[in-house]
Parts: C-alpha cells; sequence; structure tokens
C-alpha cells in the first residue's frame, strides 16, 4: 500500500497538476509510487474530463494511450442516480451549495460504490463527504492551499 492509504481514483484536478508538473518531488515520488502499485484508478466520468483537454488527434491519442495504462474501474449499472441524489442532498442543505462539478459527483457515487478514495486538489469531494450521505475518502495530491 502506498501513502494514499490504498487505490484511489483520479481526479483531474489532481491529474493536471501532475501533467503540467505543478507538485512538489515529494508528492510526485508518492504519486509515481502508486502507478507503480496500481493504485491510481481511472473511471470513464473521469477519462471524458481529460481527453477533452487534447487539442488535436495527436495529443488525444497519446494521452489516451497514458491513461489507458492506468487501471480502470466501471461505474457499475450507473453512477448516475446516486449522483443525483448527492446533488439534491447538497441542495437541500443549508451550508453549503448544491454547485458541485457533474464530473465530480460522478466521480464520488463510483468511488463510494467501490469503497476507494479519490485522489484530488479540490474541496469538493470535502464537501460532498461531511454534506451527504456518500462516504468517499478524500486524498489531496498535496495539501490543500499549497499549490497553484
Amino acid at each position: 500500500m502506498t501513502g494514499y492509504g490504498g487505490p484511489v481514483l483520479l481526479d483531474m484536478s489532481a491529474w493536471a497538476r501532475v501533467l503540467l508538473d505543478r507538485v512538489e518531488a515529494g508528492d510526485r515520488a508518492r504519486f509515481e509510487e502508486a502507478v507503480r502499485a496500481d493504485e491510481i484508478l481511472t473511471c470513464e466520468p473521469f477519462l471524458l474530463e481529460a481527453l477533452y483537454s487534447a487539442r488535436d488527434g495527436g495529443e488525444y491519442g497519446r494521452l489516451e494511450e497514458r491513461l489507458g495504462a492506468l487501471p480502470g474501474v466501471a461505474g457499475g449499472p450507473s453512477p448516475l442516480p446516486l449522483a443525483l441524489d448527492t446533488q439534491a442532498e447538497l441542495a437541500r442543505s443549508r451550508s453549503v451549495s448544491h454547485r458541485v462539478k457533474p464530473v465530480d459527483l460522478l466521480l464520488a457515487a463510483i468511488a463510494h460504490e467501490h469503497a476507494l478514495g479519490i485522489l484530488h486538489y479540490d474541496r469538493d469531494y470535502d464537501t460532498i463527504s461531511e454534506h451527504t450521505r456518500l462516504r468517499v475518502r478524500s486524498v489531496w495530491i498535496a495539501r490543500r492551499g499549497s499549490l497553484a
């Protein structure tokens, strides 16, 4: 087991910082160790978001190949009903906004269904865990507030 406490779904907020080399050396080493241990997982909603950033067909293919080397996890029958329920829970909560990104809601639903953590640099997962019935292990790729 790596420094993330077990397998984690990769979120775009963490992936972008790794891809753009915006993490400290120690955080990058921990990420690479988790990759070697097959503990960094992808899922279809993440891939949809990550591949959107490709500027052309060549870059799309390279990115698809790189991400395809990571293990994937299926979303089960459909994470959408659970994601919608979670969005509704947030909307009913007086202390938070329901304005959590749709892809983050889907990743949280998949992580919840598979008892996985989520590797991110985004407070949405903390909000989801604190204010809904979804229980996801929120794993920051770097200390909150330490990266641009």
